[in-house]
């Protein structure tokens, strides 16, 4: 029973993209709809959006009654600047993981299977790195 909480959470995400999809015609990639927040489009649905993933956490603690426990060993300047870096490379990317790696490979973009293959061997070769380097935690 410890998959449950992990398959119950990815059940609700893809429910959401696709209803996201269905209903509005967007595609439920984070970094485009906090873009299109902060630009001041559609404001109503995509502080829904940005809400639910906010209250996603106290759901679920009150659901199993606690978070998972987490430890984040970096500092926080270097967590700053490690979140501008993915912010800047879902720019240049035309999206972020969820938007390619949910969506976009279910709709069969091509665009999407080639920025996920890409954020998949990123990851593999950093891990690796700081694996062999003795930083990983």
């Amino acid at each position: 029973m410890t998959y449950l909480p992990s398959f119950l959470g990815g059940m609700l995400i893809g429910l959401s993209a696709v209803l996201l999809l269905l209903l509005n015609g967007r595609i439920a990639g984070i970094s485009g709809i906090l873009g299109r927040l902060l630009g001041g489009h559609a404001v109503a649905l995509n502080v829904a959006f940005i809400a639910g993933l906010v209250c996603g956490p106290i759901l679920y603690a009150l659901v199993f009654g606690a978070t998972p426990a987490m430890t984040i060993s970096a500092s926080w300047p270097l967590t700053i600047v490690a979140g501008l870096l993915v912010g800047i490379g879902t720019r240049m990317g035309s999206g972020c993981t969820s938007g390619h790696g949910i969506l976009g490979l279910a709709r069969f973009s091509k665009r999407s299977f080639a920025a996920t293959i890409i954020f998949l061997a990123a990851g593999m070769a950093t891990a690796t790195t700081m694996g062999a380097l003795g930083w990983a935690a």
